[in-house]
């Protein structure tokens, strides 16, 4: 069985908000229309404390695009983004959340970054993800999102290895490129491990 998987379309990864993904807000339309398309439609949500240890804010003398070492994993420090409850943590309003079996909240704990949906960046803790998806009889995921090359990336390696297939929408996702060709180095990464790479168009 199939699933389509939407990795964090909220207000801070779009045009305007903390952490803007240049051209995010272009996604939403075709999360609407691919939603229309499966039977399962699940969503991850960046979901952070205040005091969370990936923002630069809560380090002194740090700045974002610093990288420190946070509890024994290297992390990137970036600015304050999706914390718990606020607008910005909040999904984009013309993504239409009506079709949304289940959403899978992660990055909750303060001592680790979360740039998977399906777990922490160390692989201490997981979501539930997996599980529901097993309970599901999920065996072949559908994944676009915010961004391409952390979040989307990490979800489709984590997916890649607990054995799913997975297609990677290429037009249903965007990247912050804190360097140039960080874009396809993930997507060569991505499909190294075995991800199709597909277009909503061609997804019936």
């Amino acid at each position: 069985m199939k699933a389509l998987l939407l990795i964090d379309l909220q207000n801070d990864f779009c045009p305007g908000g903390a952490l803007e993904v240049k051209g995010g807000d272009q996604v939403i339309p075709i999360a609407n229309q691919l939603a229309e398309k499966f039977d399962l439609v699940i969503a991850t949500q960046d979901w952070h404390p205040a005091n969370h240890g990936s923002f630069a804010a809560n380090h002194p003398w740090r700045y974002p695009g610093q990288v420190i070492d946070l509890n024994g994993l290297d992390q990137i420090l970036w600015p304050i983004h999706c914390v718990q409850n606020s607008f910005g943590a909040e999904f984009v309003k013309e993504l239409d959340t009506s079709n949304f079996a289940a959403i899978f909240q992660k990055g909750t704990d303060k001592e680790i970054d979360s740039y998977s949906g399906f777990f922490d960046n160390g692989q201490r803790k997981a979501t539930g993800l997996h599980e529901y998806l097993q309970e599901k009889g999920i065996d072949e995921l559908f994944i676009m999102g915010l961004a391409l090359d952390y979040c989307v990336k990490f979800t489709v390696l984590d997916a890649l290895n607990l054995n799913y297939k997975v297609n990677l929408i290429l037009d249903g996702t965007r990247a912050v490129n804190l360097e140039e060709g960080d874009d396809q180095k993930a997507v060569d990464e991505m499909t190294a491990k075995g991800a199709v790479l597909v277009n909503s168009v061609d997804i019936s």
